[in-house]
């Protein structure tokens, strides 16, 4: 089994999520990567190509899944939306997917966190400045990225097994959005958790579930 982590928006693959189930993975002798999605170019951050970075990651493991071993895509909100982005358009690479409050319907939510004057400022300067977490700097992000989300749809229609954990009082993505995305796929296993949009309070929960999920010893 390999294991490739998603980050999340404005983050990297050094957030605590990361480092933590890194180290969980590593323990239990499961191969896990977690690339750096904007590839230290946030200006120009995309979800198409954040897309082509998660395609090299999995091409980067083609023979080795050939041989049969299981590739798992693990993310966390836009790296769970992104997940099941890829999972959707390469189904025979996908085996399985983990989504921590995966950011379906990310578009609509970015369209009603600004009003219509921000937007048409941000599409009118170029950019607008978002806090990195990962650089813990204020960082540019170019309008493309709104335009560009655009192309893709609120909630991917993939058929992979895949389970869900999402915390009940995310205030980022209502935990209602997993709720009925699972009611409408019978694939998909939602476990909630009393917390919010980082799970960052009840990550040994969530390793119980995940482990469970991927059969690990």
């Amino acid at each position: 089994m390999r294991v490739v982590y998603l980050h999340g928006f404005a983050s990297s693959p050094q957030s605590s999520k990361a480092r933590f189930f890194g180290g969980k993975f590593a323990e239990a002798d499961v191969a896990f990567e977690a690339p750096q999605l904007d590839q230290g170019k946030f200006a120009s951050l995309t979800i198409s190509g954040q897309m082509r970075v998660v395609g090299k990651a999995v091409s980067a493991h083609r023979e080795k899944l050939a041989k049969g071993e299981a590739l798992v895509l693990m993310g966390s909100s836009l790296g769970g939306y992104l997940a099941a982005l890829y999972a959707e358009r390469h189904p025979k690479a996908v085996d399985h997917l983990v989504l921590l409050a995966p950011a379906f319907e990310f578009l609509q939510r970015w369209r009603t966190r600004l009003s219509a004057e921000e937007i048409e400022k941000w599409k009118r300067e170029g950019s607008i400045p978002i806090y990195h977490y990962g650089t813990k700097t204020e960082q540019c992000l170019g309008y493309e990225f709104l335009e560009d989300a655009a192309r893709y749809e609120a909630a991917p229609d993939f058929h992979q097994r895949a389970l869900i954990l999402h915390g009940s009082e995310d205030p980022v993505v209502p935990s209602q959005v997993s709720r009925d995305f699972a009611l409408e796929h019978a694939h998909v296993r939602l476990v909630l958790f009393k917390s919010g949009h980082e799970l960052t309070d009840v990550l040994e929960d969530l390793w119980r579930e995940v482990r469970g999920f991927l059969e690990i010893a």
